[in-house]
């Protein structure tokens, strides 16, 4: 619909953000007034309650609009009703892999890398919060002055971050990052260009192999969805618990159990961390321990896990590099109250973690496996690491560095 340049700019006028929201109310006063269980209806019967409602409406009020305009008061009042409202649309495409909604007035998506602005909006401040709170409900989060900032996620496993003011200088801001619905497949990477065959072989043979994996890189390089592709190598023969502060991996797993962080109540208490789920999941017979995202005191006792029985653990942690990836290692470890000496935990890291991938987006947009390297102990108190395979971005490929012929020499 809104393809049509005159009907967009009438959605993102004063004009239409007035009809819209008359219209909304029109809408509940009608569920209330006739004490309507919408919830148990089926889409169909929404959709069509909606829809007729709206068209009587604008005969009814002799609105001045023409059929076009009716349709998309009528698509954007269903939004309203059982959706995240004009953000809907966006969440619906599978071209849209991040949605970002910067106050009610500029909304931007990425699409294939790149960020674009996108003609919607929102009414005011209370309608985003209002969009914001409807996400949260499900999953038992809030957002309030006292806690101005949430990480929650959509039913399909999509990412979401909120931040509302007073920390929000202009207004509620709401950050989608939407995963895709079919999981990332070996094939799909390959024919991206995002890894090469031989590598993907290689990965493959350590994860069945139970080699304690990390993968590294910034935000929106694609840990996690590369932690997922990497998952689907697990024996189904093993059993898995997942630990995750807003549940976004999604494992094909049969033998998977997840838990997920919860923040603290009104009164600041009986918060469950990640650090509590990983002790837990040591407790509950698990093969291998797969952590979404290391961030905080919960890496002594990842690090625990992997030294203690759970060969083929994985997790991500932020990072630009499988050398940054050790020191921030180090440096979370020092956070969360290690006692030892700075020896005796890089002997810990190198006994427990043997492989990182690094994986990262490039500025077009594409995302590659930048390096595969494996961890060979410790030489004289540092960490040594060996670089598997590499991409050359000057040859737009994957090296094997196994092999210096192939290479082009020793790396």
């Amino acid at each position: 619909m809104t393809a049509n340049p005159e009907l967009a700019r009438f959605r993102l006028s004063d004009q239409y953000q007035t009809l819209k929201a008359s219209l909304h109310r029109h809408i509940i006063a009608l569920i209330e007034e006739r004490n309507l269980d919408i919830d148990a209806w089926p889409a169909e019967r929404v959709e069509r309650f909606v829809f007729d409602n709206v068209r009587r409406y604008v005969v009814e009020q002799r609105l001045p609009v023409n059929q076009r305009e009716s349709e998309a008061l009528a698509v954007d009042a269903l939004d309203e009703l059982v959706g995240y409202g004009p953000i809907q649309s966006l969440v619906e495409d599978d071209e849209v892999n991040d949605i970002v909604v910067n106050g009610p007035n500029n909304v931007f998506v990425e699409r294939a890398g790149r960020l674009y602005s996108v003609p919607v909006r929102f009414n005011n401040d209370n309608h985003v919060l209002r969009v914001i709170q409807r996400i949260l409900a499900p999953i038992g989060r809030r957002i309030d002055e006292s806690t101005p900032m949430v990480d929650a996620r959509l039913p399909d496993g999509s990412r979401v971050n909120a931040i509302i003011p007073p920390v929000a200088l202009d207004g509620p801001c709401l950050s989608i990052r939407k995963f895709r619905k079919q999981p990332l497949s070996s094939a799909d990477l390959i024919r991206s260009g995002s890894i090469s065959e031989a590598a993907l072989t290689y990965l493959r043979e350590r994860v069945e192999g139970r080699i304690n994996t990390i993968v590294l890189g910034g935000t929106g390089s694609g840990k996690t969805t590369f932690l997922n592709m990497l998952s689907q190598w697990i024996p189904n023969s093993e059993r898995i618990i997942t630990v995750e502060d807003a549940a976004e991996l999604r494992l094909t797993h049969g033998h998977t159990v997840r838990l997920e962080t919860r923040p603290p109540n009104l009164e600041g208490q009986r918060a469950v961390t990640a650090r509590d789920l990983v002790r837990n999941a040591l407790r509950m017979r698990p093969d291998r321990i797969i952590v979404g995202e290391v961030r905080g005191d919960e890496v002594l006792d990842m690090l625990q896990a992997m030294n203690t029985g759970h060969d083929g653990s994985m997790t991500t942690i932020h990072a630009n590099g499988p050398a940054d990836a050790i020191h921030r290692i180090e440096l979370l470890a020092g956070f969360a109250g290690f006692s030892g000496s700075e020896a005796n935990l890089r002997g810990q890291i190198a006994s427990a973690v043997q492989m990182l991938v690094h994986v990262s987006r490039l500025a077009g947009g594409e995302r590659r496996v930048m390096a595969i390297t494996e961890i060979a102990g410790l030489d004289r108190g540092e960490i040594r690491m060996r670089p598997v395979f590499r991409y050359d971005a000057e040859q737009g490929r994957h090296l094997d560095l196994r092999d210096p012929a192939a290479a082009g020499g020793p790396s």
